[in-house]
């Protein structure tokens, strides 16, 4: 379960914001994950649960944010959404796509006290 290392990443990021800007508690803490990211989002919420007890961001909710993938069309020179990353594009039914986008997984913010 890779999600367990990535929340204690995110355990790492919340004690050094804490120190740095001097908060005490996380009440929210929001998570953007592109669709590609390979997140599987309920273990994530499980281990943030784990993970986070004793730091600042024990008992905080947790709000996840999808991110669509993206890929640039090489046919059509359109950034389009798509489901999944062999997916043709959506707008000319090309076949000739980059992934540009889908794969992120960032902390977007958090509300402290």
């Amino acid at each position: 379960m890779h999600e367990m290392s990535l929340v204690e990443g995110i355990r790492s990021i919340v004690e050094d914001q804490a120190r740095a800007h001097g908060f005490s508690r996380v009440t929210l803490l929001r998570l953007e994950i592109g669709r590609f990211a390979g997140v599987e989002k309920p273990a994530l919420a499980f281990a943030f649960d784990v993970v986070m007890k004793g730091s600042p961001a024990e008992g905080a909710r947790l709000e996840i944010i999808d991110l669509p993938g993206q890929a640039l069309c090489y046919d059509c020179m359109k950034l389009v959404e798509i489901a999944d990353r062999l997916a043709p594009c959506p707008l000319c039914d090309g076949g000739r796509l980059i992934p540009e986008g889908g794969d992120e997984m960032r902390i977007r913010n958090m509300e402290v006290l």
